[in-house]
């Protein structure tokens, strides 16, 4: 059973941090094209950070050098450091991976920043 499954969204103050993870089951495992979006109310997914399928990353541009995408692959996880957050980083976090041209989605994490 291919799954994805976020943790470490929260509460926290503007410039304060957090770490969301997400970790990979089933035939995700290993995956290469792995992503974080997130998505504000009444906003549509956006794109925050991904691994490409050669291993390189991408940022939107109103996270870089704020955020950080990373991966244990012996633990098939994969992460996103969220540093000087601001309350326009206020969304739910998703995780994705795509195989065989197939979209997985993991449920969310809410992230809340507060000014």
């Amino acid at each position: 059973q291919a799954q994805l499954v976020e943790s470490g969204g929260g509460l926290v103050q503007a410039g304060g941090s957090l770490r969301l993870s997400c970790v990979a089951s089933g035939r995700i495992r290993g995956v290469n094209l792995m992503g974080w979006y997130r998505q504000a109310p009444g906003k549509q997914r956006d794109l925050v950070a991904t691994f490409t399928g050669d291993g390189s990353t991408i940022y939107a541009d109103s996270v870089k050098d704020r955020f950080t995408i990373s991966r244990n692959r012996a633990r098939d996880t994969y992460y996103l450091q969220m540093n000087s957050l601001k309350p326009e980083d206020t969304a739910v976090y998703y995780c994705k991976s795509t195989v065989a041209g197939i979209e997985y989605w993991g449920r969310g994490t809410q992230v809340t920043v507060s000014s």
